[in-house]
């Protein structure tokens, strides 16, 4: 089964993981005769036995896992306690490929140990299991334990707790309430054998053969059957990331507002891409919901249309041209301005000093037009060679695609990857001193990441800046599963220095010209309720269109079951102040398993 998991690592010792359980101490040695599954789950994330040895420990087998770099398989004892707080079930790390099957009674002797996918650094929870086995089969052929039902009666509304201060943050040494949150009833029923029926797909299915689904039907559902997510304080609890224990090659290829219909059935596993897991031995059937992509309307003459499109790498190998033209043409209905972020160089990931992309934006004008669609001009500048971030060698940047029978581009010389474009004052007008430039390129916010590119556009006789953006991305950030709660989002860091440099440029165009129409647009890489969007709207510079949509509407990514916005438009007061806007969240690739692109793309209708 393919896997984006890194090679496993050492399991830690309980020094290394129980900082933030130190409250739990052994009062007594541990008895072979006594020791059983849920006294090495314990009422705490971190096992009481972590880093020691426990024997004959009993369970009957529920599952096996023989791929990939973490094979073993599950037991749950068929004798539970009465504290629910307990899990029945535990993983068994075998490290090569196990030799029980599903329905064996077994003991097991060998070392409690707390791994934790994607290491320490990563601020994950931990995965309890016992290493270096030996295992005793009793008897063959037995029934395996009912699955706990998964479903919206079960899981809390709260989604975790604060984490507690003494232990920097962590939620690893608290007492498990599971009829309270929903991350310590997952955690709850780590390494047992669970079931959810009936559940809607919200994230559709991945290149890994993942996908996600929610529990709860209506937890804050949009109309296309996702899940929205609204803000840091109203967590949706009901996602669950489903996988197979079988082969990848039958895994359904669902879509988001699709059904896994009657039960899908596994152990609960964790890992470091998503969190819980159910790892299905059993998988539902999956049943269309029938969605389709969404086609914009066509703007009118007197209004201009700007779209900013993520394309995700796009270079001249890639097999994507024609879909991304065919999108453009037909779902976006050929807007006038077009910011494309993440066009790579003319050899893609080749790193050979290459910094052009002549080659690849031509190749897509060249499909637009086959298409169908107006023959785009074009203007970029090119970075520096591997100082812009993205794939090493690739050298992403934003570029203007323009429809030269609709809008003229001001070309006006000066700017490059290294110098700071201006505005000054002419007739009373503001200008840029440069078309296209880049937004103080020197400025360490930019550091390993894209520079703004701006360019100054003609539509009627009205002048229109316009600021493409690509923001740094959330890489580093500790998942919404972390043990840390709640988790640190460090790539703030950058992104707020980033967002303080582009408002900060608006604000000098809109101090010379106050009724200026400027667009700042592309792939944020944060959402409308974030911090970085307060700053880009700083002093009422700018003001985030999407915010013009229904709340269930709002959203331009799907990751892990959260519908979420990522990319964005904001337009100025002269802009803002008309009300003669419409804005449209095109949704063609977040929501489909075969899509081009991860994110998508926005489109602004305006008279300016």
């Amino acid at each position: 089964m393919p896997s984006r998991s890194s090679a496993r690592l050492a399991a830690l010792t309980v020094a290394a993981v129980c900082s933030a359980a130190s409250a739990v101490v052994l009062t007594s040695p541990a008895h072979a005769d006594s020791v059983r599954v849920h006294d090495i789950q314990g009422t705490t994330r971190i096992s009481p036995f972590a880093g020691q040895k426990v024997t004959d420990v009993p369970g009957i087998v529920t599952a096996t896992r023989t791929y990939g770099s973490s094979k073993g398989f599950w037991i749950q004892d068929a004798a539970p306690d009465d504290n629910p707080a307990t899990s029945e079930g535990v993983f068994v790390f075998t490290s090569s490929t196990p030799k029980v099957a599903v329905g064996d009674s077994v003991t097991v002797t060998g070392t409690v140990s707390e791994y934790v996918p994607g290491g320490t650094s990563s601020g994950n929870q931990s995965v309890t299991e016992i290493t270096k086995p030996a295992i005793t089969t009793a008897s063959t052929g037995n029934a395996v334990p009912a699955p706990a039902v998964v479903d919206r009666h079960s899981v809390p509304g709260a989604y975790a707790p604060a984490g507690d201060t003494a232990a920097a943050g962590s939620v690893n040494g608290l007492p498990l309430d599971p009829s309270k949150y929903a991350l310590d009833y997952y955690e709850s029923l780590e390494g047992m054998n669970v079931q959810v029926a009936d559940a809607r797909v919200v994230t559709a299915t991945d290149p890994y053969s993942e996908l996600w689904v929610t529990v709860k039907p209506w937890e804050h559902r949009n109309r296309r059957g996702g899940t929205v997510y609204g803000s840091y304080d109203s967590q949706n609890t009901g996602r669950l990331q489903i996988q197979s224990l079988g082969s990848t090659a039958g895994f359904p290829k669902a879509n988001v507002g699709d059904t896994l219909e009657g039960t899908t059935t596994g152990p609960l596993d964790f890992n470091q891409f998503g969190g819980y897991t159910l790892v299905a031995s059993d998988l539902g059937t999956l049943k269309s919901g029938g969605l389709q992509r969404e086609t914009t309307r066509k703007q009118s003459d007197r209004e201009l249309a700007v779209a900013t499109y993520n394309v995700e790498n796009l270079d001249p190998s890639d097999a994507t041209f024609d879909k991304h033209a065919s999108s453009i043409v037909h779902n976006l209905q050929s807007p006038d301005i077009v910011s494309l972020e993440e066009i790579q160089d003319d050899n893609g990931a080749k790193d050979d000093d290459t910094v052009g992309a002549g080659a690849t934006v031509n190749k897509l004008i060249d499909a637009i037009v086959a298409a169908g669609g107006p023959k785009y001009d074009w203007r970029s500048i090119d970075p520096v060679n591997d100082q812009d971030g993205g794939e090493p060698g690739g050298n992403i940047r934003q570029v203007f695609l323009f429809n030269p029978e609709r809008v003229s581009f001001v070309d006006r010389a000066g700017g490059d990857s290294t110098t700071a474009v201006g505005v000054t004052k002419v007739h009373g007008k503001a200008q840029l001193t440069a078309s296209p430039g880049r937004i103080d390129p020197a400025n360490a916010a930019w550091a390993n990441s894209r520079k703004p590119l701006a360019g100054e556009f003609v539509f009627r006789g009205k002048t229109v800046f316009v600021i493409a953006n690509h923001l740094n991305s959330k890489g580093g950030d500790q998942a919404l599963t972390s043990q840390y709660q709640p988790p640190v989002r460090s790539s703030e860091v950058q992104r707020h220095a980033q967002a303080t440099a582009v408002n900060a440029f608006v604000k000098d165009i809109l101090a010379v010209q106050k009724n200026a129409d400027v667009i700042a647009l592309g792939d944020m890489n944060d959402f409308e309720f974030s911090g970085t969007a307060e700053i880009l709207e700083g002093d009422g510079a700018l003001w985030s269109a999407i915010k013009s949509l229904p709340k269930s509407e709002r959203y331009t990514y799907d990751y892990q079951g959260n519908q979420q916005v990522l990319d964005q438009i904001l337009i100025s007061p002269a802009i803002r102040r008309g009300c003669d806007f419409e804005y449209d969240s095109v949704h063609v690739n977040a929501e489909f398993n075969d899509q081009i692109s991860d994110h998508d793309p926005q489109v602004l209708r305006f008279r300016p």
